[in-house]
């Protein structure tokens, strides 16, 4: 029997996801609801024959019904937050015991569902992608002011994501002041913008992905497609690459990356301002070809209806790079498209091979860093996939 007014009751069998470590609970999975919660309340949930299995945030406009908060009914409030971060804290501090850039919270592979938190020195930036934390930013700022003293906390609420919550878009400064500020990343500086700059300030995600690429560094001709801000294309650099271009169609983008490799002093990168689809067709009709080759896209796709396109794009540009690599040369290549899992990702890399003539091998396999953990039996917390490949 519930000991919570309101709660929800499962449909015969929908508890089998939930105890095996996923997350949500979706709508079509309940059978009825008991009360009258609103949009960020807290709900205890019943598996069909009255048993609890915890409680969770419920939101009726979404499709996910219900996310899942702990398997204990107990008060979510400014107690639960704090536990809750400070293990997440702890967690980074031994993953980066001399940084303080990192993934402080991530989202329900850190069982706080829908709560992203990122650090970049003494500046924090919040995202909220659920209705029921969002309810609770306040109490999460006074957390997070008690726990890390920062001189400012933003939100960047602008993900499409919280639409489907229900949630307008939104970004700001909440608590403090914000300032200028610059970053190390594996040896690597990067001046972050943390109002204006990509999602919550910098992509952390690719962090030790970008230093695995340092064997084949050294003295390479290196083309970095997609290059956003500097990411890879500034590490090759610092590796002692002797050539460096790098191309994103972002004019913005493009004049961060510049700004970061000046303030790295690498005078060997050269920047295209272009959409790289048209630069990698180009470029193989001209006959180039450099060591490494590196395709770091933006998400293809962001639901299930536009996976087939997404494909043909990952194949388009994964069947060009490979073309432009020279023999023994090295393919680095990512896909953050969650709806494209891992096996689908490397038939992709391995049919662009076929297409392009040439024989590839797997060197290294990764996904994000380690601040960015994933639940085994959550694959949407899966979404990046990153590989190293030699082409013969």
């Amino acid at each position: 029997m519930s000991t919570l007014a309101q709660h929800v009751i499962l449909k015969k069998n929908e508890d089998r996801r939930l105890l095996s470590g996923h997350q949500w609970i979706f709508s079509n999975e309940l059978h009825r609801i008991v009360g009258e919660p609103k949009s960020g309340e807290i709900v205890e949930i019943l598996r069909s024959d009255g048993r609890s299995l915890g409680i969770g945030m419920y939101n009726p406009t979404s499709l996910i019904a219900v996310r899942f908060l702990s398997p204990a009914v107990e008060p979510v409030d400014a107690g639960f937050i704090e536990r809750k971060i400070t293990a997440a804290a702890a967690l980074r501090s031994r993953l980066y015991p001399q940084s303080d850039t990192y993934r402080v919270v991530n989202s329900e592979s850190d069982f706080l569902p829908g709560l992203v938190v990122d650090r970049y020195g003494d500046l924090l930036s919040v995202q909220t992608f659920s209705a029921g934390m969002e309810t609770r930013l306040p109490m999460i700022c006074d957390v997070l002011e008690s726990l890390f003293h920062p001189s400012g906390i933003v939100e960047r609420n602008e993900s499409p994501l919280r639409s489907l919550e229900g949630l307008e878009i939104r970004k700001g400064i909440m608590r403090g002041t914000v300032h200028p500020i610059t970053i190390d990343l594996n040896g690597v500086r990067f001046a972050v913008d943390i109002l204006g700059g990509q999602k919550s300030g910098f992509f952390l995600d690719q962090r030790e992905n970008r230093a695995s690429i340092r064997p084949f560094s050294s003295g390479a001709s290196v083309l970095d497609c997609f290059c956003n801000e500097g990411g890879f294309g500034l590490y090759a650099a610092k590796f002692g690459a002797a050539s460096v271009e790098c191309v994103d169609i972002s004019a913005d983008a493009v004049a961060k990356a510049k700004e970061n490799a000046a303030l790295n002093g690498l005078g060997q990168v050269r920047f295209h301002t272009e959409d790289v689809f048209p630069f990698l067709e180009r470029s193989v009709q001209e006959g180039k070809q450099w060591d490494m080759v590196i395709l770091d896209p933006p998400s293809f796709t962001k639901s299930k209806k536009t996976v087939a396109t997404a494909i043909k794009g990952y194949k388009e540009i994964n069947t060009n790079g490979i073309r432009l690599t020279v023999p023994g040369g090295i393919l680095v290549t990512a896909s953050c498209s969650h709806h494209v899992d891992r096996d689908t990702f490397l038939g992709i890399v391995q049919e662009s091979a076929m297409r392009a003539g040439r024989r590839v091998q797997l060197l290294h396999l990764a996904g994000a860093a380690p601040d960015h953990p994933t639940l085994p039996a959550m694959p949407e917390t899966q979404y990046l996939k990153f590989a190293l490949f030699r082409v013969e």
